[in-house]
């Protein structure tokens, strides 16, 4: 349904190019012996505060619970900020009269160095033409893996 749809094509080519830009991936064959992980696409609408539509966000996201431990990871990370920093960065702020600043950073996420090689199915939507039967090599994490 989000293919046919123009808001949906454009969030998840946004998406696609970030993941590009950031060097998230290359295609490749697959090594003997492995599977590849599946993605899927998630999406959300995002509104302003009067409830009128911001803008349509298409996420890339891997089946994290098809990896396999000691071969597609090791430990699991969560990057979140603990409550105590953000109370203290807020203290700080108010204390020396700082302005502060709400902000929504894309692909925050998706800078993250893999040590283990880590393979995915290609994107649905966005498969290669030429190398249909390649998957992506993960040089970067990708949302929903471990």
């Amino acid at each position: 349904i989000a293919l046919a749809d123009s808001h949906w094509l454009a969030a998840m080519q946004a998406e696609i190019t970030a993941l590009h830009n950031n060097n998230t991936w290359t295609l490749s064959t697959l090594p003997p012996g492995r599977k590849p992980i599946g993605c899927k696409w998630v999406f959300r609408v995002k509104e302003n505060p009067d409830g009128s539509i911001n803008k349509y966000k298409a996420r890339l996201v891997a089946k994290g619970f098809h990896q396999q431990p000691s071969l597609d990871f090791s430990e699991t990370f969560s990057p979140v900020v603990k409550p105590v920093t953000i109370r203290v960065v807020l203290s700080l702020a108010v204390s020396f009269w700082w302005p502060l600043r709400q902000l929504d950073i894309n692909n925050a996420f998706l800078n993250g160095m893999l040590e283990e090689d880590i393979y995915t199915s290609q994107p649905p939507g966005f498969v290669d033409s030429a190398n249909k039967h390649f998957v992506c090599k993960l040089h970067k994490s990708l949302y929903g893996l471990k």
